[in-house]
């Protein structure tokens, strides 16, 4: 028997427009308690109001209200007293297999979306996310794909200065990735931190400055390259050492990881950046990393969505496996932090 939450049952109901009154019968839709045919349902059933109400949890005085208001708005009695108990009217009679059939196709309306089926699904899900971010989660996230689920496709998109809010709310977009400092994401969206990360400095093999930790007079008198997607030649790192009075000198500026690696190993630059994608460099060229000489905070990594795609299950399964990849990464340790001041 379909049955309704207790906030729904007909001794709470709610009419969606005002009742007809007392002898007018039922003209349309709008007018009529919807919530009252799992009333009539349990009533056709039971034959018996007292047992009626036990069923819909109830006491036998508000039972007997609900089917005074079903008679008022059906316009008939639907039970009558015989010798022999109550017994269904005509019209009654005649509205129980349509009215059943109606609370069916309604309660399997309300059932919770099927689990997703990754493996045979063919999801395609869109990301934002930095060349950072994509370094660091694509690699296992793609293998993790490509085994459990070789239907599914995943399109990257760059992360821009604005923050897609539209694309996140009509779906054209998933998910994005980031540093929540940059992002600075509206109040309303889902967030959850993937992975914290901390500023370093990474220089070649034998570059003079790694013999001892550097001191900050040391650090600010050597040459910079910078990473800035957006071309400004002032980072993070400047804006403190402004603060402590100081200024380096950015020799070169790049917009993106890539060539990083390969600079910094064939010339005497520093670069600095975040710790996590330093140590992956290290696999690609002959380099270092030390400490920045300044005292920095650390950086949340976070991944952010749009309440309207909470529930779903699909994107439920790719917010789990993209946090799966975080966590992981998370329990990687960081490199000391760097102190301020020290000249």
């Amino acid at each position: 028997m379909p049955t309704l939450p207790h906030e729904l049952l007909p001794c709470h109901s709610i009419i969606i427009t005002q009742p007809t009154s007392q002898n007018t019968p039922v003209s349309n839709l709008r007018t009529f308690d919807l919530n009252l045919l799992v009333a009539f349902d349990v009533l056709m059933r039971e034959l018996n109001v007292t047992r009626a109400a036990e069923q819909m949890f109830i006491t036998q005085s508000a039972m007997s209200h609900v089917l005074h208001r079903l008679r008022q708005q059906l316009d008939d009695p639907l039970l009558v007293k015989t010798p022999t108990g109550m017994k269904p009217t005509e019209r009654a009679l005649a509205l129980i297999e349509p009215i059943r059939a109606v609370l069916a196709e309604m309660e399997q309306f309300l059932q919770p979306p099927l689990e997703f089926e990754a493996s045979s699904s063919q999801r395609r899900f869109v990301l934002a996310a930095t060349d950072y971010m994509e370094f660091l989660l694509l690699p296992e996230l793609s293998g993790l794909i490509d085994q459990i689920s070789p239907g599914i496709d995943i399109h990257v998109k760059r992360t821009e200065s604005s923050f897609p809010v539209t694309q996140l709310e009509n779906g054209s977009l998933d998910v994005v990735l980031g540093f929540e400092s940059v992002l600075n994401p509206p109040a309303h969206l889902q967030r959850q931190r993937l992975f914290s990360d901390r500023m370093a400095c990474m220089v070649r093999q034998n570059h003079p400055l790694i013999k001892k930790p550097p001191l900050l007079a040391e650090y600010v008198e050597s040459s910079h390259m910078l990473i800035s997607r957006t071309g400004s030649n002032l980072g993070f790192i400047d804006q403190k050492l402004t603060e402590l009075g100081l200024e380096r000198r950015i020799k070169l500026i790049v917009p993106h990881f890539l060539s990083a690696p390969l600079i910094v190993a064939e010339t005497d630059m520093i670069l600095s950046l975040p710790y996590r994608i330093a140590e992956q460099f290290k696999k690609f060229a002959a380099l270092e990393i030390f400490p920045v000489p300044i005292e920095l905070p650390d950086y949340d990594l976070v991944m952010i969505w749009h309440p309207l795609r909470d529930k779903d299950p699909a994107h439920r399964w790719l917010r789990e496996k993209i946090i799966s990849i975080g966590r992981k990464i998370n329990e990687t340790a960081l490199l000391p932090a760097g102190q301020s001041g020290r000249q």
